[in-house]
């Protein structure tokens, strides 16, 4: 479905509003995972509500792949992303949580966002060391 909308300033959050009518064509309720396309480039987000307002957050590094800056008037492509979204376990951790069925279950009901969170703080680790504590901090975070 697409729409024109202004790039919006950095306060409260920069990103692109997008009409009610929009939201509601797309079916996905008030805040649907959808991909984002602007200028050729596509990222995926979801629609977030803010103030009332349906907002799609534009970070410094779409914003500069897809050419535009604040105060511009862009064309948005937006369609509602029905794949699951799915993490791959780095098999690291996939062995811990596998040697700890609580761990598991609890890994198992995070939302994708803040395992996609984990699994981005442990394959950043420069040394092997590091990885092996952002695992461990993973751990102790889903047995508490």
């Amino acid at each position: 479905m697409k729409f024109r909308t202004l790039v919006e300033p950095p306060e409260p959050m920069r990103g692109l509003e997008v009409p009610p009518a929009v939201v509601e064509a797309l079916g996905g309720g008030a805040r649907p995972p959808v991909t984002i396309t602007v200028n050729g480039h596509s990222w995926k987000s979801r629609v977030a509500i803010m103030r009332g307002r349906h907002l799609l957050g534009l970070s410094n590094a779409n914003r500069t792949a897809a050419g535009v800056a604040t105060g511009d008037e862009v064309e948005v492509d937006l369609v509602l992303d029905a794949e699951p979204r799915v993490i791959v376990e780095p098999p690291d951790l996939a062995q811990a949580l596998d040697a700890e069925p609580a761990a598991r279950a609890a890994w198992d009901k995070l939302a994708y966002s803040h395992k996609r969170e984990h699994v981005r703080a442990i394959e950043s680790a420069k040394k092997p060391e590091t990885r092996r504590n952002r695992i461990e901090k993973a751990m102790a975070t889903l047995r508490g």
